[in-house]
């Protein structure tokens, strides 16, 4: 953190989502700390102080990364199989590699990426929790330490969604299938222990365990967890005011086998008990009924988009439109990185909705930039950032707009631009709560981004 005041001097900033998509020039923002002091437009440059930096092109404030998996960032590349299934198995063998040394030295270069792509805070559904065989660890909570060290380390915020899981599926009639292989990883046995074990972090009474990390909590699926043990988990989160997070219909397989086991689909599972609400974020939601719909949006349940690896797995295209229209905020995420880009995530976003609706036009450019700005930090127990105002976590991302791809595309519209035809490469400039994390294009902390994400993948695939 920054002992004085930082200034910054942007040519164009997004400053709000108000009417025009709140589009300003010549703003000068000021930090103290790790929070925005002072915003102001129409600042000549004759009137910005000295040691100002210079933003060129369009800033935003930094990007929310709502649902990661650090460790899929190894499978990049690789044959996925047929399916969402065949996919799986390859995830479980590099999950059942890592250890403590690997992880940490893949999700240190997993964030730095993330960083130069513009994002300054992550959420990550953490699920490996154990060693080999579910062995415990000296401190129960190793690894997910260490994900939170990786962050810092590559100048991000962190939120550890802190996954509860317990079962390999259910059976007809609700009996739970035993963890088994990799998955013995993932247990702590009952939703009791699991608390037990997250309590052992020691996060303040708001989830809190460093200025730039928190702990919140995690369903992991319906395939997971059992409908009894999940108010255990919304327990511990309601009492922290945390968030908690869950995957949602991601496939038609989840949602058959769920009606089989308990006779509803995962939403009403969910909502029966009590884990539907403002500060729960459902990941994927992409094979609902519309009851699923109005639950969702009734509860003002947030939802998590990762449409390019919903789109890598041929998972489908969930109705995103219908839930923002029923009342959920939309977030989004890279999930298991096949690319990470949010600007990309929030483009398919609108892009897939055309090729199931053959109409455009779903979203604005404006929705798009705060569901990968404010709503994604608000979903991940950071309602104070996304947002370039007094008050906010000082974080600002700054594209490029000569590059190739929007050169000649801005015509007076820079965020729309952004939208319709930037990427991560156009990022130029990243500040995270108040501290420069990426300056022309080069990552600060981490000297050799794709040297180290070259050297952790070889070491867990080898």
């Amino acid at each position: 953190m920054n002992a004085g005041p930082r200034r910054w001097h942007a040519q164009q900033a997004w400053l709000a989502r108000g009417s025009g998509g709140g589009l300003a020039r010549d703003v000068l923002i000021e930090a103290h700390g790790d929070r925005f002091a002072a915003v102001t437009p129409d600042t000549p440059a004759g009137r910005v102080p000295p040691g100002t930096v210079r933003l060129p092109g369009l800033t935003l404030p930094g990007l929310a990364n709502a649902h990661s998996h650090a460790f899929h960032r190894a499978l990049r590349g690789s044959a996925a199989g047929d399916s969402f299934w065949t996919w799986r198995e390859r995830m479980y063998a590099v999950a059942e590699r890592l250890d403590p040394d690997s992880y940490y030295a893949l999700a240190r270069a997993v964030y730095a990426e993330m960083a130069l792509a513009g994002i300054t805070c992550v959420g990550e559904f953490h699920y490996l929790h154990h060693g080999p065989g579910g062995r415990k660890y000296s401190d129960p909570n190793e690894m997910g330490r260490l994900l939170i060290a990786a962050a810092a380390s590559s100048g991000l915020r962190i939120t550890v969604l802190d996954a509860c899981y317990l079962a390999g599926g259910f059976d007809p009639g609700g009996v739970p299938r035993p963890l088994a292989g990799v998955q013995l990883r993932f247990g702590d046995g009952s939703a009791e222990d699991w608390a037990e074990r997250v309590a052992a972090f020691g996060a303040d009474p708001h989830g809190m365990v460093s200025p730039h990390a928190r702990v919140g909590a995690a369903i992991h699926s319906v395939r997971a967890v059992p409908p009894g043990q999940m108010p255990q988990v919304m327990a511990w989160s309601h009492a922290r005011g945390a968030p908690v997070h869950a995957h949602l219909s991601e496939q038609p397989l989840e949602n058959a086998e769920c009606r089989a086991a308990f006779g509803a689909t995962p939403s009403q599972v969910l909502y029966d008990a009590g884990a539907l609400g403002p500060r729960s974020t459902m990941v994927h939601a992409t094979h609902l009924t519309a009851r699923d719909i109005e639950l969702l949006g009734g509860t003002q349940t947030c939802v998590c988009m990762c449409p390019v690896t919903e789109a890598d797995l041929a998972d489908g295209v969930g109705p995103a439109p219908e839930l923002a229209a029923a009342g959920c905020a939309l977030a989004l995420g890279s999930d298991g990185h096949r690319i990470i880009d949010l600007v990309e995530e929030a483009r398919w976003m609108e892009l897939s909705q055309r090729l199931v609706s053959r109409g455009r036009g779903h979203f604005t450019a404006v929705e798009l930039a705060a569901a990968a700005t404010v709503s994604g930090h608000a979903c991940l127990g950071w309602p104070d950032a996304g947002e370039i105002v007094p008050g906010a976590y000082a974080d600002l991302v700054t594209v490029s707009l000569d590059s190739p791809r929007l050169s000649g595309a801005v015509a007076g519209d820079p965020l729309t631009a952004l939208f319709a035809a930037g990427t991560a490469a156009d990022v130029r400039h990243v500040v995270a709560s108040g501290a420069d994390v990426v300056r022309d294009g080069r990552h600060l902390l981490v000297d050799d981004v794709s040297g180290e994400l070259a050297a952790a993948v070889r070491a867990v695939l080898s």
